[in-house]
């Protein structure tokens, strides 16, 4: 039995990254083997098992072929012939393929040590193709290790090219495109993984509501970048700089999908773009099962972010319907991750990505002295039920009054 280092963490190595965890192959063996050494079992669809001591994850050499359309149709083969080259050649990228014997040197059949140093992601071989999941899984790697400056290689994109073609994307399923989806949004240049998308063609087969947006104008004079999509690329980099949340940048993906639905006439004004875009993501979110948190939080970015850049200007009573239909005073933190999404919005354009946004601390602070006031003694000694509500309304739009006018008169840096 030989044990050998495969995967991300001898790629981190290389890259002199942190490596956050450590994958096994395990060549020669069977699986009987491992459990009379005490290898708990935990694969599903092959055998992967955890050390013992070190509970990390241990899998058998293996093949697999493919035998039907879509991600799930693979046969997987294992056993002790199984040749570490032959687990290697099945891996997506060449960066990946690399293993590390236990005297530390390196067995990398297919370069990728070469495009670690050049910088590229390329595929092993031409069995890529043949699994849909590995198009998301290029553009999650492009956005990780865009910041050190990775490239597609173009023979890698025009294979994702002739898989979107071949409609091999098409048999994604919704969990797996979110699963995707999420890490790459953890990412410091999550806006890459969509870029990807866009340049295979994928985009519009995964994400047509985000693709739609490219080629859509706005007016120059609030949107210097003037391409709806080009935009919306750009609020999700703010985002990522402003929140490590990816609810926050979501919310900030999504906030203006209604403005490809508008009519051609009324361009580049999009009036209304707000109740478009709700229904946009009520329709994605039900399409990929998206967890509550983040459909809650895109869609009050998306009926609201126009209310927050204009909040210095809003009557009290405007601003205290505003948190009321957010349900701000129960929900205060889901509230601050909007106003971050509102703000990555506004420096999400070319020019203004430093401009100051007194909005967002302004909308916080009145919220929490709104919060403060609560119902008086006397309030509740003279009022019953929705009385009471009616009377803690009036008195908060006073203390919002009191607070905007002392806003208003404060010196500004």
């Amino acid at each position: 039995m030989q044990v050998y280092l495969v995967g991300g963490a001898v790629r981190d190595a290389l890259l002199g990254l942190p490596v956050k965890e450590r994958d096994w192959v395990v060549v020669g063996a069977t699986r009987q083997a491992l459990l009379e050494k005490n290898y708990r079992e935990v694969g599903r669809d092959f055998p992967v098992f955890l050390h013992p001591d070190s509970h990390e994850e241990y899998a058998l050499a293996r093949l697999e072929r493919k035998v039907a359309p879509g991600y799930r149709g693979f046969v997987v083969e294992f056993g002790p012939e199984v040749t570490l080259e032959e687990d290697l050649a099945r891996r997506d990228l060449t960066i990946n393929a690399i293993a590390q014997a236990a005297d530390g040197s390196l067995i990398d059949p297919h370069g990728g040590r070469r495009d670690i140093d050049s910088r590229t992601l390329r595929h092993v071989s031409p069995a890529f193709a043949e699994d849909p999941v590995r198009v998301l899984r290029v553009a999650r790697f492009a956005a990780r290790f865009a910041p050190l400056g990775f490239r597609v290689a173009p023979e890698t994109e025009a294979l994702m090219r002739g898989m979107v073609l071949r409609h091999e994307v098409d048999a994604l399923v919704a969990e797996r495109v979110w699963q995707e989806t999420e890490k790459a949004l953890r990412e410091t240049s999550a806006s890459t993984f969509f870029k990807v998308l866009r340049e295979c063609g994928a985009l519009t087969r995964i994400y047509p509501e985000i693709d739609a947006l490219f080629g859509v104008p706005q007016p120059a004079q609030w949107h210097p970048e003037i391409d709806t999509g080009i935009h919306t690329l750009m609020v999700l980099d703010q985002a990522a700089a402003l929140s490590a949340d990816t609810r926050v940048r979501f919310a900030a993906l999504v906030h203006d999908l209604g403005k490809a639905l508008t009519p051609r006439a009324e361009w580049p004004s999009h009036r209304g773009h707000e109740e478009r875009s709700v229904a946009l993501i009520e329709a994605l979110a039900d399409r990929l099962r998206l967890p509550s948190d983040y459909r809650e939080l895109a869609l009050i970015v998306a009926r609201h972010h126009g209310i927050v850049h204009r909040a210095l200007e809003l009557k009290p009573r405007t601003l205290l319907d505003f948190m009321e239909r957010t349900d701000a005073f129960r929900r205060p933190e889901r509230f601050s991750q909007a106003l971050l999404a509102c703000e990555a919005d506004a420096r999400g354009r070319t020019g203004l990505e430093s401009n100051p946004y007194p909005q967002r601390g302004f909308v916080s602070a009145a919220r929490d002295v709104a919060a403060a006031v609560k119902p008086s003694a006397e309030d509740i000694a003279a009022h019953k039920g929705a009385k009471i509500a009616e009377a803690l309304h009036a008195h908060r739009i006073r203390a919002l009054t009191e607070f905007r006018d002392a806003f208003a008169a404060a010196p500004r840096a």
